[in-house]
Order: structure tokens, then C-alpha cells, then sequence
């Protein structure tokens, strides 16, 4: 539609408006959700980094002059725009400024307008060299509104508000750029590039460092619920976790031969401990990026995992990304074009192990080689489960401007390479006809969920701080929409298994682990065990050992007892599970996510729910023998150590000795946990 006394048109469902070089187009993208694109001197782009083409849905759109309004389900979007003489400049100047309100009338979110004098601009695109821009989006702040999600950040801040956090990836860092709002709102940056998100008291702002284009999704819904499932279907549902993320997966930093890792298997079958998965960690490989088994330490994988399987157990395998210069592979892989490519200084990207680059994940030819040799080299044997390490990637030095991938530069789609890494083993499996698929990885962005990808939290320290922050970034990562979640049970780094302080952190660990998505093992104990092979070149060292026999005792009869506990609730989780992969909620739920309209649920940042029915509160404090527990009114609450019911809506102390961590059960289900913990 074309009218002459309107700068808006109408193009089937979107709504346009250009001016002053700039094209901006809105349209629905979801029942009660909209996609927002804006580029300078060319047609908006159809990225599809995370989100996916919707079902068609028709819009309400109203246009009166300069302003217009497309309406979607809850949620519309005002359009206000404005042309003027600007008396500096002396030309004709054009603005639209964007609001967003729900099915009430209530204002959700809007772009800054120009402030009078003060002259802002709320979409800031400034040229780059090499033809794109630096992009700053501005928003007017509510300093009442609570801010949620974002992805993995090593802090234990739980409402955003006020906080600044780099759009980048590290090792322990994982940036999801999604935002659910105490207004009733989401918000995802779709925006891959390297950047910054500011929420600040008085402006929130979006930045990224280089791209080609505006590009965010809104959302409204009455309830977190709501907005989480609305997130979840524009971005993909994880899918149903297979039947051995159920149970315990055990690992160490590392088993270095095939009979050390059997010997561990075989001792937990002879204990009568449950298990479902086993790792064989990084190095178990000649070079890097050889992608196979070292013969010497491992003679016989088909054997090994079939004797595995045997007792009941599945072998996961740990796969980097890292291509070493004297891998059977570079060489190969250099002339197809198919690693990272270094933009200045010498072609070297990691000295970790070796010098080294990194396949590049983003380049589909590139997927289809690594998988290939992992199919070859793993998948003949029987293992159909891996570890994706490594994933952010790692680079030796954060120069994110540094390096080019067949996407683009880092700095405009660095965040898109972890989602890249999954999806391309996720891809391989199901080209192979696996279906029950679930890769461990070390980072993910908006979307990697429906790749399978069972995020854990890096190579944190063995310490209560970091024990704390894990449960922040669960909650974190499960409002960001990557529903599977895991940790290094007592931590990846450090850890003396003889000293009673790394005991009884462990020992709380273990327990969050326990009521964690999934319960996993892991990390690099002191002292370290060298490795030597039959020539006598040394191979990459191994931690002290990590099995629950391991720490005495007194600390195994409390592990041995959330193992157990952990196998009583499979029922419970498979349907947690289920929820997750139908209905995209979160398996580790803010207590807000159930109780929206409780106001005390929205600003506990130490328990959560497991689930709908589960509230955990993880004793988080060296020394401490009781906590204080917060129970969401309008339920009545079980305690699963005493099987006191209490009434919600009040704080209560809780005893908590070394074996119990503090679980309550919502409205007395599931009773079967009652008296077990």
C-alpha cells in the first residue's frame, strides 16, 4: 500500500517505514511476538542465526497519518514518526520511534525518544570500514522492572538490573542475549556479533561492535510461562532428553587408557551404584584435531563399548575443536579452506597442547568434514554420545577482531560459533538415524537447544563462591532457553580429595547435582598422575582420582545416598524432560516462573525449582549446618526430610547437616521422596 499523506507502507504482514536513508520493518514473528529489522541504504536481511520462520499469522494494522500500529496477539507495536526541519542541520530530518505495549494498554518497552535539545537517537548505525556499521540500540529504562536471563555469566547477580555484560563467549561464559522482563516482556538480540547489553537505571542499551542490521524479537505474555514457551517455539524446543540425561554420568580430568576406565565402570557395577554415562576426556587422541582413539592406550574401542554397554553404561567421548599443526587433518583442512582464519600475525590460535587453529564451525563443509571423522572414527565402535569442549572457542588471546569465519568476521557473528559446533554434530546423528541425541558442550547462543546441546558451566574453581554462582546460572541459562544444564560436581580446577574442606564441598555439590538437569561428575583432583608412552614422550597428565569411593568413607555413604536418590526420581525428571521438549519451560525454574504474582518469589536468587514440584535450596557456605528457605505462597510445602507440611509465603529455618540438603515438594508431591533425603 502506497499513500502519499503517510510515510508508513503495508507489505502483506510487515509494516515499513523509510526515511533518511534508513529502511525499518516490523512483523509478526509468533502469536503474541514481533521481529523488529532495520538496515541503512539496503533491504533488511533475512538472518536466520536463531530464529525460525513462523507459521503465518495476520496482522491488525492500523495507519493514521504518522503513526501506525501492528497488532499481534498481546502484544502491539506503535510506530510514531516524525519529520521535521532541523535547525542545525538545515535539512529535512526523519525519525520513527518504536513502543511496545500489551494486550492491556500497558507500555512494555520503548526506544528513547530524542530528548528535545539533547537530539538522541534511539537506532545509532554508524559506518564501519569495509561498508557496515556499529550498531547501538537504545531503550527507555522502567528502574522498577526486574531483568532476567542472558546465558552464563560467572556472577552470582541474579536480577540484571543495573548491570553490564560483554556479548562474547569465554571459557565459563556463555552469552544467550535474551531478557525476560518483570513487565510481562522478552527480548532477544538477534544479533551474533560481538557487543555489550547495558541495563542500566536510565537507558538499556544493545551494541554490537560490527554488523549489517537491526534485528531483535519482542514478546508479551501474562506470565513467564507464557513468554518462555513463546521463546521457545520462535527459536526451536530442545528435544526430548534421552533416557540416560536421566541418571548419574561420572568423569575425571582423566582416564588415560581403555583399562583404567573399564576398571571405574566395572568397580560401580560391583557397588551396586547407578550409572548411566562414563567419559573418556580430551587427549585420548594422538594429535588434536586427529579426531580417533591413541592405539596404545586404547587397543580395542568396539570392545570397550560394547562390555560398556553391556553393564548398561554409554560412552561419551570428548571432542575438540582445535586442529593441531601436526594433526593428520590440517593440512587438508588448510588447503579446503575449512578452519578459522587469522586476520594478521601468524596463523596460530591456541598454544594449549600444541600450536593449533580451529575448524570453522559456521562453514556447513566444515561440519560435514569433523563429523565424518567422528563418525569414522568414534560412531563405527558405538559411541553416539560427545563432548563438544572448547566451544566458545577458546581462543589463546580474546582478539575477537582477529579472526574470520566463512559467516563473517568474529566481531559480527563470533556468537554464533558454539550454536554452529552443536548443530553439527546434532545434524550428523540424525543423518546417521540416531534420534535420542544429547552432546555435552562449553557454550551455546540463542537456538542452540534444539542441537541437543546440554550446556555445562566451564572450567570453574573448586570453591563455595563458585558453588553459588552455578545456581544463578542455571536459573540464568534455563530464562535464556537452553533448558539443559550441568556443572563440574566440586568444581573443575583444584580439589585435594584427602583434605575434609574439599570434602565437604564436594559434598554440597554433589547434592545440587543431584536435583541438577543433569547430575555430572567431574574434575582435575590433586595430585596429578603423569602420563608416559612406551617411547617414552609424555602424553597430556591425569588428575587424581574422582569416583565417589574416592573421598573416604564418611563423604562416600552421602554421595552413594543422592545417587540412589537420583535414581528414584527418573519418573519425575523423564516428565520434567518432557515439559521442556513440549512446552519449552525451564527443568531449573526461578521461583518466579510458578509463582509470577507472589512479589517475594522474584527476588530469591539461592533456591529454585526442579521442575514444577521441586524446590531446592543447596546449602552454599562452607561450615553451615542450617539455611534459611524461602516457601511461594499459595502452596502448602513437604519438607523431604521430615515430612512437615508448611504453609507458603514466609522464610523458615531449616536444619541441614552434611547429608541433607534442604527439598520441599509442592503440595506433598512427589510423596515418594518423602523421607529419603
Amino acid at each position: 500500500m502506497n499513500d502519499d499523506t503517510t510515510p508508513f507502507e503495508v507489505d502483506r504482514t510487515q509494516l515499513v517505514w523509510r526515511g533518511a536513508g534508513e529502511i525499518l520493518v516490523v512483523e509478526p514473528w509468533g502469536e503474541d511476538s514481533a521481529r523488529v529489522r532495520s538496515a541503512i541504504k539496503a533491504d533488511v536481511l533475512d538472518a536466520d542465526w536463531a530464529l525460525l520462520t513462523p507459521l503465518p499469522i495476520q496482522p491488525v494494522i492500523e495507519v493514521v497519518g504518522h503513526r501506525a500500529t501492528l497488532t499481534v496477539g498481546r502484544l502491539s507495536v506503535v510506530l510514531t514518526a516524525e519529520e521535521t526541519h532541523g535547525h542545525k542541520s538545515g535539512v529535512s530530518e526523519h525519525r520513527c520511534r518504536l513502543q511496545f505495549f500489551n494486550q492491556h494498554g500497558d507500555l512494555l518497552l520503548s526506544e528513547i525518544d530524542s530528548g528535545g535539545a539533547l537530539d538522541l537517537g534511539a537506532r545509532q548505525l554508524r559506518p564501519r570500514l569495509g561498508g557496515d556499521v556499529q550498531l547501538t540500540a537504545g531503550f527507555a529504562a522502567d528502574p522498577t522492572e526486574k531483568l532476567f536471563g542472558m546465558g552464563l555469566y560467572q556472577q552470582d547477580i541474579f536480577d540484571l538490573k543495573g548491570s553490564v555484560l560483554e556479548l562474547a563467549h569465554r571459557n565459563s561464559q556463555s552469552s544467550v542475549p535474551f531478557v525476560l522482563s518483570s513487565k510481562g516482556y522478552g527480548f532477544l538480540w538477534h544479533n551474533p556479533a560481538i557487543g555489550r547489553a547495558t541495563f542500566a537505571t536510565n537507558r538499556t542499551e544493545w551494541f554490537a561492535e560490527s554488523t549489517k542490521q537491526l534485528d531483535y524479537w519482542v514478546t508479551a505474555g501474562d506470565t513467564p510461562a507464557q513468554i518462555t514457551r513463546a521463546y521457545a517455539e520462535a527459536t526451536g524446543f530442545a528435544p526430548m532428553m534421552p533416557e540416560s540425561g536421566l541418571g548419574f554420568w561420572q568423569c575425571r580430568l582423566r582416564y588415560w587408557n581403555q583399562e583404567q576406565l573399564l576398571a571405574v565402570a566395572r568397580e560401580h557395577k560391583r557397588r551396586g551404584l547407578p550409572i548411566d554415562v562414563i567419559v573418556a576426556d580430551f587427549f585420548h587422541w594422538p594429535k588434536m584435531g586427529d579426531f580417533r582413539f591413541e592405539d596404545e592406550f586404547w587397543p580395542d574401542p568396539s570392545a570397550m563399548v560394547a562390555e560398556l554397554r553391556e553393564l548398561g553404561i554409554e560412552l561419551m567421548v570428548s571432542v575438540w575443536p582445535q586442529i593441531s599443526l601436526e594433526s593428520e587433518n590440517y593440512v587438508e583442512m588448510k588447503r579446503r579452506n575449512l578452519l578459522v582464519r587469522s586476520e594478521r600475525g601468524i596463523d596460530v590460535q591456541m598454544a594449549f597442547g600444541g600450536p593449533s587453529t580451529f575448524f570453522d564451525a559456521t562453514d556447513p563443509r566444515a561440519r560435514e568434514f569433523v563429523w565424518n571423522a567422528c563418525a569414522r572414527n568414534y560412531g563405527t565402535h558405538g559411541v553416539r554420545l560427545f563432548w563438544l569442549d572448547e566451544a566458545e572457542p577458546e581462543y589463546g588471546v580474546y582478539d575477537f577482531d582477529n579472526y574470520r569465519y566463512r559467516a563473517g568476521t568474529s566481531l559480527q557473528v563470533g556468537n554464533l560459533y558454539p550454536q554452529a559446533y552443536s548443530r553439527g554434530f546434532y545434524e550428523g546423528q540424525r543423518g546417521a538415524g540416531q534420534t535420542d541425541i544429547v552432546n555435552l558442550v562449553r557454550a551455546a547462543w540463542a537456538g542452540s537447544q534444539r542441537f541437543g546441546a546440554l550446556v555445562w558451566s566451564g572450567d570453574i574453581s573448586s570453591t563455595f563462591d563458585h558453588l553459588r554462582r552455578q545456581i544463578t546460572a542455571g536459573l540464568q541459562m534455563g530464562i535464556a532457553g537452553i533448558p539443559w544444564f550441568t556443572t563440574d560436581i566440586g568444581g573443575f580446577g583444584g580439589g585435594d580429595a584427602t583434605e575434609p574442606e574439599f570434602r565437604e564441598l564436594l559434598t554440597r555439590w554433589f547434592q545440587f547435582g543431584a536435583f541438577s538437569p543433569v547430575m555430572r561428575l567431574h574434575g582435575d583432583r590433586v595430585p596429578a598422575e603423569p602420563v608416559v608412552a612406551s617411547d617414552g614422550t609424555a602424553r597430556m597428565p591425569s588428575g587424581a582420582p574422582n569416583e565417589l569411593w574416592s573421598f573416604g568413607d564418611e563423604t562416600y555413604r552421602v554421595l552413594k545416598k543422592y545417587v540412589d536418590l537420583r535414581e528414584l526420581m527418573r519418573p519425575y525428571l523423564r516428565e520434567v524432560m518432557r515439559d521442556a521438549h513440549k512446552n519449552g519451560q525451564p527443568v531449573m525454574r526461578a521461583l518466579f516462573h510458578e509463582f509470577p504474582d507472589d512479589e517475594g518469589a522474584w527476588t530469591v536468587s539461592d533456591q529454585y525449582l526442579l521442575g514444577r514440584d521441586l524446590l531446592v535450596a543447596p546449602v552454599v557456605e562452607a561450615g553451615a549446618r542450617a539455611r534459611r528457605v524461602y516457601l511461594p505462597e499459595g502452596e502448602t510445602w513437604t519438607s523431604a526430610t521430615t515430612g512437615q507440611v508448611s504453609r507458603g509465603g514466609r522464610l523458615i529455618d531449616v536444619d541441614a547437616p552434611l547429608d541433607v540438603i534442604p527439598v520441599f515438594l509442592r503440595g506433598g508431591q512427589p510423596s515418594q521422596l518423602v523421607g529419603r533425603i
